[in-house]
């Protein structure tokens, strides 16, 4: 009797639990910064020479992230696009990109083709990857912001068995880069090939890579990822790039090239303690990047050609450093060797939907850091809060010391759909 009243009670309904063939989301955000400007710093001579700027400046961001998935059968297409909206001092601009848009096919559960543009997300540091050959770089200072992808051809074949090797995957990918094509990977004109070959040992996740092709030097690289506990997990990445070429200038502005094999490792941990609080450690050793007297003889060069400016008003040399700094110099840390921690607790006090964090990045060739406190709020539905600081210090001639601002002060507002 019980089972025939619960049932006529009970009707299934298969359309509730099926998934759905599309699926459409994204986020709206807004989000007003102040940047505290260091006068006395060799990027603010370069970058505001000809500028009249007070102390502080402005800047207010509007973005608009659209992404989008269709599948029919053994096919599934993804867009995700991007529209920024920036009014600074500058300029004001607005930009649309599709960071990712892909057609894939998959013909059975261990393999799948798939082309497009896309991001690859090789890796497995946090701020940092050296062996993301075909990413592009993340912004330590914000390393889950969403990248841009390019466009690629790839494949996927996955074989899992029973003991210490459980998994087995190989990925072929293919990059073109012509004129119109990823003509900002690398020198145009290349069909290039990379692989990744993942294996799930002893429990351990490990990825050996490569890249050739031409349009950058022939590189290889290698990451791994195990989970110590439950609460401890421990990653790191290595790379080899064959004939790496670095431009050094001095503080006369002569510029100096040297090729040779630079070899870039990273080493980190993430712990979450029983309190819920979440660090993430990092060192990374950056073989490209440049040494401490090099750097300051780029800043030197800023200086010389800013005291020309001054005095004569010609923008020649600082017009060459600036071009410098569009290259190499002007990367988000361009030195040799980092450290990177990030401190967050989740609903410190019991205080719902509440999440403060701190995040430091320190060089450790000239003792400059990037010291960076938020508080973070999700209690209203679809909506995320964020105020963050980010405080620069450091000495003359040296990294963060030479950037252009003090400080910087965000908050974003962001909101799902």
């Amino acid at each position: 009797m019980f089972g025939g009243a619960y049932a006529e009670e009970y009707k299934f309904d298969a359309a509730e639990v099926d998934k759905k063939p599309y699926h459409i989301g994204g986020y709206v955000e807004f989000s007003p910064i102040l940047f505290g400007l260091d006068r006395n710093a060799a990027f603010y001579k370069l970058n505001f020479h000809n500028r009249k700027i007070g102390a502080a400046t402005p800047e207010y961001d509007a973005t608009l992230q659209l992404e989008g998935s269709l599948e029919k059968g053994i096919s599934r297409f993804y867009v995700k696009m991007n529209t920024s909206h920036t009014n600074n001092y500058a300029v004001e601009t607005t930009k649309t990109k599709i960071f990712e848009g892909s057609v894939s096919l998959k013909p059975s559960p261990a393999f799948i083709a798939e082309f497009g543009k896309k991001t690859l997300n090789w890796g497995k540091g946090y701020a940092w990857n050296p062996s993301a050959f075909l990413d592009r770089p993340k912004n330590p200072d914000d390393p889950e912001l969403a990248r841009e992808g390019y466009i690629v051809a790839s494949a996927d074949y996955t074989k899992s068995w029973e003991g210490p090797l459980k998994t087995f995957s190989f990925t072929p990918v293919l990059m073109p880069a012509y004129s119109g094509v990823n003509d900002d990977f690398g020198e145009t004109g290349h069909l290039n090939a990379a692989s990744k070959f993942y294996f799930l040992l002893y429990d351990t996740d490990i990825d050996l890579m490569f890249l050739t092709g031409g349009a950058k030097t022939t590189r290889y690289g290698a990451d791994f990822s195990r989970n110590i506990s439950t609460n401890l997990e421990v990653h790191g990445e290595f790379s080899l790039i064959n004939s790496n070429q670095k431009m050094t200038v001095d503080r006369n502005g002569n510029m100096q090239q040297s090729v040779y094999g630079a070899k870039n490792y990273l080493l980190g941990l993430r712990y979450l303690t029983a309190a819920d609080t979440t660090y993430i450690f990092e060192y990374y050793r950056n073989g490209t990047g440049f040494s401490p007297r090099e750097m300051r003889s780029y800043f030197s060069f800023i200086d010389s050609g800013y005291t020309t400016y001054i005095t004569t008003g010609n923008p020649a040399l600082l017009n060459k450093a600036s071009v410098l700094y569009q290259g190499s110099y002007g990367q988000p840390n361009p030195g040799m060797n980092y450290l990177y921690l990030r401190v967050s607790q989740k609903e410190p006090f019991d205080i719902l939907y509440f999440t403060p964090a701190i995040t430091c990045i320190a060089s450790m060739d000239d003792k400059s850091i990037s010291l960076a406190p938020e508080m973070a709020y999700t209690g209203f539905t679809n909506l995320e809060l964020r105020l963050r600081s980010i405080f620069i210090i450091g000495p003359k001639g040296s990294e963060f010391g030479e950037k252009q601002n003090d400080y910087r002060v965000d908050f974003r507002m962001r909101y799902y759909f």
